[in-house]
């Protein structure tokens, strides 16, 4: 066993009397040790809770002759940080996860790992880490929180993110967003759309790194409960055949991952996360394979903030699974592909089935006949941009505006509240790229802005930053090379002609080649934002939005 570096022989009786300074017996020194990765804080609903699933996790293990060995990771609430300084960490953070995880599973080796994640950077820190660990694990997350209810329909975090801006353009009252503010997130839980916490553990099931059930079965649910106890059993299997991440998270399963993505109409965040996550076991996803994937996969579900369904709607109809099945029809998945089910995807989609298919459409019946995401590129976006094109209004996938150019994120919230963006502008928000933010912010706040003013339809929204899973328009993030590399987006001018086919995946800004290089040779460098501490040292490490915003000393 690998735990036997830190337990067994004459020259480890130190380590076995610390292991009994806290407890521990020789029975439980003897069995195999298993990292118990625990997110749990009072800061993120969707982590609130992780005590519990903790403790069913650790029952799983002890049932199946493991010792549980729990320590935490840290983790932002990308809904509490959004809109202040304390955004430019949530993206960070997801390098310190999958650092500290290392460096927990190495210093002290255990036989295996347990991963609790809930959270938007949490997931893919805590994936990357597995990866790179390349020990036996398995994921199991917090699950997602129920929907709320406001005289008798739905309402989510996204709704009173947009009724700020109701408030603001006179379309609601004060008191009837406080209404909204005291119900629209009921109880633990990642928020509960198709919002990047809840893509990314439904991409962690896709991958084959959680069990089936991973992505959609509720917070609140004792189903919850029961797979906490199934992933503690099932790690002790994964050591005994010694069955690691690299072995089931391969080509194919990303690229499973990427057509259930499409299906869904997953977050924008998942083409910067994949890459990332892909990178630690070698693997390099293009962000071309984005689109070439997409256009053989039809969006299936119109999930919040593309439709009126939340996860809740999907777990109900079959979840991951039943999405699997249904778009396997179409020969996008691989069937063969090992999960930590223990079988292969083919083996678990068997029993697989749409019970509802008005949430999950037939193939033969989607939204659109491509996928959910679309990566668009041109001479304003070199490198590529992405959109989540399953939330852009139809009138909106083609458009021409004039630019509106703000170099912060708070400067064009401030115009936007303000009654100075129009419909047909195209706002243009730079700067705050990986390196230029630093931290790539989301940009939830402007686009709810624009929603709740009822602009959504009318006005687009470009930046170097990028989205949260919860925004919809025609929104633009990842644009690459970010402007503080001096790309083309830190060029473009106040009043320059924009047009984006999102359809055709380009975006152009309508000036010169000539022009466009008289202006990079004016343009210099700005001064960092940030010039210590963890954000400046992220900033002169960190890489291009089109490569995963990976760090460059793993490229």
């Amino acid at each position: 066993m690998r735990s036997d570096l830190m337990k067994k022989g004459v020259e480890r009786a130190p380590h076995r009397s610390l292991f009994k300074a806290m407890g521990y017996t020789d029975e439980e020194i003897a069995r195999p040790l298993i990292g118990v990765v625990n997110s749990y804080n009072e800061i993120v609903p969707g982590h609130i809770h992780l005590r519990t699933i903790a403790e069913q996790v650790k029952a799983g293990i002890r049932m199946a002759g493991g010792t549980p060995v729990e320590f935490p990771a840290i983790g932002v609430c990308d809904g509490i940080a959004m809109g202040h300084v304390g955004m430019k960490y949530s993206l960070a953070s997801r390098e310190l996860i999958a650092d500290s995880v290392e460096v927990m599973a190495v210093g002290h080796p255990f036989d295996g790992l347990v991963l609790i994640p809930n959270c938007d950077k949490i997931i893919p820190g805590m994936l990357m880490a597995a990866l790179r660990l390349n020990i036996p694990a398995i994921f199991v997350s917090g699950g997602p929180m129920l929907a709320g209810k406001l005289r008798g329909k739905p309402v989510d975090l996204i709704t009173v993110f947009e009724g700020v801006g109701a408030v603001k353009s006179g379309k609601m009252t004060g008191r009837q967003l406080k209404e909204l503010e005291d119900c629209a997130c009921p109880g633990c839980g990642s928020c509960s759309g198709m919002y990047t916490a809840n893509t990314m553990n439904c991409m962690t099931e896709a991958l084959g790194l959680g069990l089936p059930g991973n992505g959609t079965i509720l917070a609140v649910d004792s189903a919850r409960i029961r797979l906490a106890k199934e992933a503690g059993m099932r790690i002790l299997e994964l050591i005994r055949k010694n069955i690691r991440p690299r072995d089931i998270a391969t080509p194919a399963a990303f690229k499973n991952a990427i057509a259930v993505d499409n299906a869904l109409g997953g977050s924008t965040n998942t083409v910067l996360h994949l890459p990332a996550v892909a990178h630690e076991a070698g693997i390099r996803l293009d962000l071309e394979l984005f689109n070439q994937i997409g256009f053989k996969t039809p969006n299936l579900c119109k999930l919040s903030p593309a439709g009126s369904h939340h996860i809740e709607d999907l777990e109900a109809a079959g979840g991951v699974q039943a999405v699997m099945k249904e778009i396997s029809k179409l020969g996008v998945i691989d069937g063969k592909a090992m999960t930590v089910s223990g079988a292969t995807v083919a083996k678990n989609l068997k029993e697989a089935r749409v019970w509802d298919y008005s949430v999950i459409r037939p193939v033969k019946n989607p939204y659109s006949p491509d996928g959910g995401l679309a990566v668009v590129k041109g001479n304003l976006a070199p490198e590529g941009g992405v959109v989540k094109r399953s939330a852009v209004a139809p009138a909106m996938l083609v458009n021409e505006g004039r630019a509106r150019v703000f170099d912060s994120e708070d400067d064009a919230i401030e115009a936007i509240l303000g009654g100075k963006i129009k419909p047909g502008d195209v706002v243009v928000i730079r700067y705050e790229g990986p390196k230029g933010g630093p931290g790539m912010r989301e940009m939830l706040a402007p686009t709810s802005a624009l929603a709740g003013m009822g602009l959504a339809e009318s006005v687009a929204l470009l930046t170097d930053g990028r989205f949260s899973g919860g925004s919809r328009g025609a929104a633009i993030g990842h644009i690459s090379p970010e402007a503080a590399e001096g790309g083309p987006i830190a060029l473009v001018k106040e009043g320059d002609r924009i047009s984006i086919d999102i359809p055709k995946r380009r975006i152009t800004l309508r000036v010169s080649a000539e022009e466009l290089r008289r202006r990079k040779k004016a343009w210099k460098p700005p001064r960092p934002k940030v010039q210590s501490g963890y954000l400046s040292r992220y900033a002169s490490l960190v890489t291009s939005g089109s490569t995963g915003a990976i760090l460059k000393d793993r490229v």
